[in-house]
């Protein structure tokens, strides 16, 4: 069941996937590469500071071989040569220290990056069932792990065994002349034999880290369903969306029919489209739509329009243009200034008109651009 569970993971994990999974603290992480990442920055700072470091040596080897006939006598010898003795110790190893500290840091970022997870603390008593890590030594992620072991004794035994043969010479070398160029000789050595063992140690490294990001990749991969009951979490019952939604439209709606009691004009389709219009000049820039809508909501706004004794304007273009092109609560664009300009004149002359006993002045039929109506040209 469990194979056949494995088989069906063919999906990439998705964002949320890995994002709990870091959560966990389970990263792509790569001892190999860490190692020889710390092992070639301490060689690095090794040959960098050969000659300090054989200077440092030096006074450690004189402070050991060197006293004046009155120090012997003095009881402050023993902390003094302590102390000076630490303190070239400690001038001989910071640098190699303060290198592999730093590539220690640095060497998660180039796998999976920093992360900190209190939930990778946390004890887990399922950790301590020896039939569950006896399952892990045999499973294979443990045989990778020991055919990695193998090679890396392969081929590190290799490297060792190509140094001894290659360098013998001077390696015995070493031991012959004065002490210091020796010594010098023999960093050297060492220094390029640690380089050599680093290297093979990174180039086994960038393996295992391909691997360990592949491996953690496929751990975290999901079936088909998993992927839709988490798009379904993350996204919501869609019945429960459309639902919102309606009730979002209904409240909208709802609002929209409070405000339209405040308009100037209606401008109509005349069946189809209608559009209601406010304008403050004191408050607003332009012209704003209040209200609109189409056929059966269009219907239910004249109804509400002229229970409310508000003037209507029949100018389909202007209508199906200013329904296209301005939502609810926004100003009319530019581009329609003049045609609703001669519509709220109109409005103003008909007021006079009524007041006055006058006949209505009559209607305009302003020209608006077909490209403004958008999809309601026809």
């Amino acid at each position: 069941m469990s194979e056949q569970s494995d088989q069906e993971k063919t999906e990439q994990p998705s964002e949320k996937r890995l994002r709990e999974a870091r959560e966990k603290g389970e990263l792509p992480r790569s001892r190999d590469l860490s190692g020889a990442v710390v092992v070639l920055a301490g060689v690095c700072a090794l040959i960098s500071g050969g000659q300090g470091a054989l200077e440092h040596v030096q006074r450690i080897y004189r402070l050991g071989l060197v006293y004046r006939r009155d120090a012997l006598f003095s009881d402050e010898l023993p902390s003094r040569v302590l102390s000076l003795a630490t303190r070239e110790a400690v001038l001989l190893l910071a640098p190699l220290g303060l290198a592999t500290v730093l590539a220690a840091l640095a060497a998660p970022i180039l796998l999976g990056g920093l992360n900190f997870s209190t939930q990778a603390l946390e004890p887990k008593l399922e950790r301590l069932d020896p039939i569950a890590g006896l399952g892990r030594i045999f499973a294979m992620r443990g045989l990778v792990e020991l055919a990695k072991s193998l090679l890396k004794l392969l081929l590190i035994g290799g490297v060792l065994v190509m140094v001894l043969k290659n360098w013998q010479d001077d390696l015995m070398g070493t031991g012959l002349g004065e002490v210091g160029p020796g010594m010098l000789r023999a960093m050297s050595l060492l220094g390029h034999g640690a380089l050599l063992f680093g290297s093979v140690l990174a180039l086994i490294g960038g393996v295992d880290a391909l691997y360990q990001k592949f491996d953690h990749n496929k751990r975290l991969r999901m079936t088909r369903q998993e992927l839709k009951d988490e798009s379904k979490e993350s996204d919501g019952n869609p019945e429960l969306k459309g639902r919102i939604r309606q009730m979002q439209y209904q409240m909208a709606r709802k609002r929209m029919m409070q405000e339209l009691p405040k308009a100037d004009v209606l401008i109509t389709n005349p069946s189809h489209f209608a559009v209601a219009l406010r304008y403050d000049e004191g408050r607003m820039g332009a012209p704003r739509v209040i209200a609109k809508g189409m056929d059966e909501l269009a219907l239910q706004i004249r109804m509400v329009a002229a229970s409310h004794r508000i003037p209507t304007v029949e100018a389909p273009p202007l209508a199906r243009a200013l329904y296209a092109t301005t939502r609810i609560d926004r100003e009319i664009p530019a581009s329609l200034y003049v045609a609703v300009a001669q519509v709220l004149a109109y409005v103003f002359q008909l007021k006079q008109a009524v007041s006055r006993g006058e006949e209505p002045p009559t209607a305009p039929q302003p020209d608006v651009d077909p490209d403004l109506m958008g999809p309601y040209q026809f």
